[in-house]
Order: C-alpha cells, then sequence, then structure tokens
C-alpha cells in the first residue's frame, strides 16, 4: 500500500517534492518510512542472528575427531519476547477487566486506567502499571513524556534479560544440561578436563543467553519507536521464526546432499 501510494502520488501531484513528503510522512496509513524501517530491523536481526561463539570440542574415545558446538547470541531465540508478550498480554487483560467493573477504585487505578483513543473503539491505558509497560506510539511521544519512555525501556530490557535466563532451566539448554549431553556422547571441551567442562559451559552460555535478551528487547524498542509496521514484538517473532525455518531447511539439505556423496 505504502509503495502503491507512492507511486499514485507521483503521477496525480503536480508538486513532486509534496507527493514524497507525504508518501513518507502519511500518518493515516502506513508510509514509506514505516516500510523502509521494517525492512531496517529485518535486516538487523537476520544480521545478528550469524553471531555466536564456536567452541571447539573433541571425541574422549577417538582421538583426532574434532568438531565445534556453536553457542549463539540469540541463544534462547525468540523466547524471550514471546514470553513478555504473554505477561504484558495477561497484565493488560486482568487490568482492563477490573478497570471495566470497578472504575473508582483507587488500586485498580494504579494497576491501569483504559480510555478509548482519540474516538476509536479500542482501549488504551493512559495511566497505571499498564501505561507503563506499552511502548510510545511515536518518537514524539517519547519527547513530550520522557519518564514513560525510561520506565517501559527498563520494564523490556529487565524482563527480556530475566525471562532469557530463567528459559535455560526450564528449556534443559542450560550449562549443566549441555554438559551432560556432550558427556553422554563423549566429548570434551579441547583443552579443558572433563570435570571443568561445566564451568566453562557455565560462564559462556548464561551471558549470551542474558546478552541476547536485552538485544532482542533494543531491537524491539527500536522497531516501536521508528514505527515499524505492525509491533516491534511482532516483526521480531516473525523474523526468528523464519529465520529459523531457513536455518533447518539448510541444515536438512546439507545432511540430504552430505547422504547422498557418500551413496555415490
Amino acid at each position: 500500500g505504502a509503495i502503491i501510494s507512492f507511486f499514485h502520488l507521483l503521477f496525480v501531484r503536480s508538486n513532486k517534492f509534496k507527493a514524497v513528503y507525504e508518501a513518507l510522512t502519511r500518518s493515516t496509513l502506513p508510509n514509506l518510512t514505516n516500510l523502509v524501517a521494517t525492512a531496517l530491523v529485518f535486516a538487523v536481526v537476520i544480521y545478528l542472528q550469524g553471531f555466536r561463539v564456536e567452541i571447539p570440542i573433541k571425541s574422549a574415545r577417538f582421538r583426532g575427531h574434532r568438531a565445534s558446538f556453536p553457542i549463539k547470541l540469540f541463544y534462547t531465540s525468540n523466547m524471550p519476547i514471546m514470553l513478555q508478550s504473554a505477561l504484558a498480554s495477561n497484565v493488560f487483560m486482568i487490568s482492563q477487566l477490573l478497570y471495566r467493573r470497578f472504575p473508582d477504585n483507587l488500586l485498580i487505578k494504579l494497576f491501569g486506567v483504559w480510555e478509548p483513543y482519540q474516538g476509536s473503539s479500542q482501549f488504551f491505558p493512559t495511566s497505571g502499571l499498564a501505561y507503563y509497560m506499552t511502548p510510545p506510539r511515536s518518537f514524539v511521544n517519547t519527547l513530550k513524556d520522557p519518564i514513560h519512555f525510561m520506565l517501559y525501556v527498563a520494564y523490556m530490557l529487565t524482563a527480556c534479560a530475566l525471562l532469557s535466563r530463567t528459559w535455560l532451566d526450564v528449556s534443559g539448554s542450560g550449562p549443566r544440561d549441555v554438559a551432560r549431553e556432550l558427556r553422554d556422547q563423549q566429548m570434551v571441551i579441547a583443552g579443558y578436563r572433563d570435570t571443568s567442562m561445566y564451568k566453562e559451559l557455565k560462564r559462556i552460555i548464561p551471558t549470551a543467553a542474558v546478552v541476547g535478551g536485552v538485544i532482542i528487547g533494543i531491537l524491539s524498542i527500536s522497531a516501536d519507536l521508528l514505527g515499524a509496521i505492525g509491533s516491534g514484538t511482532g516483526i521480531l517473532l516473525a523474523v526468528t521464526i523464519i529465520y529459523n525455518y531457513f536455518e533447518t531447511f539448510a541444515k536438512e539439505q546439507a545432511e540430504l546432499g552430505g547422504v547422498g556423496v557418500a551413496g555415490m
């Protein structure tokens, strides 16, 4: 729609500079700035997906057999933003239900005050805890209410970091679980004893999980501020899911290619 509008305005408007400006900044519908911001977020997320630490491992049983164990920057993938989104959705739902039932209660107002936005039927929080858990609607709104922006940033980064770290223990992908898996496969980290393998993994994996969670939070906030189409959370989920499917497909193709070569 933004691209069609751009060419339409170029054809129908005599002043081409105003046509380009309107295509870049129209507020009622998605514009070219939103489209460029969305593409930029996609590109940054895909670029960061390639950051990883390769831990050299070797077989404790067969001499000369070496491999690498990759630890990605986004070690917990999109789980931090998914869990944060679920947490915020539950808080918003409970807050809105309570406010509709007890609109004059002081404690309920501290939890969240909900009002329709500019004559629309959709309700948005205007104060309370729920308000500070919602992203600013635009970059201009961050300048109008910097306290809201700073508290929202603190909430997003803290929530994503803590949820990413917690997911390690819940999902069984923590350093102790990885060390046990390598030990079962009779693999050890090159240059380390079997007993010190857990300590080395504990130094790397939780750090990757926390840093990855913080970066995902920063990307989500940046997408919302830049006006990317949809929400920052939705874009991150879409990109990480698509990239994971692509990575799985590439791995399967590589394995099939290896099987074909071995058969020949």
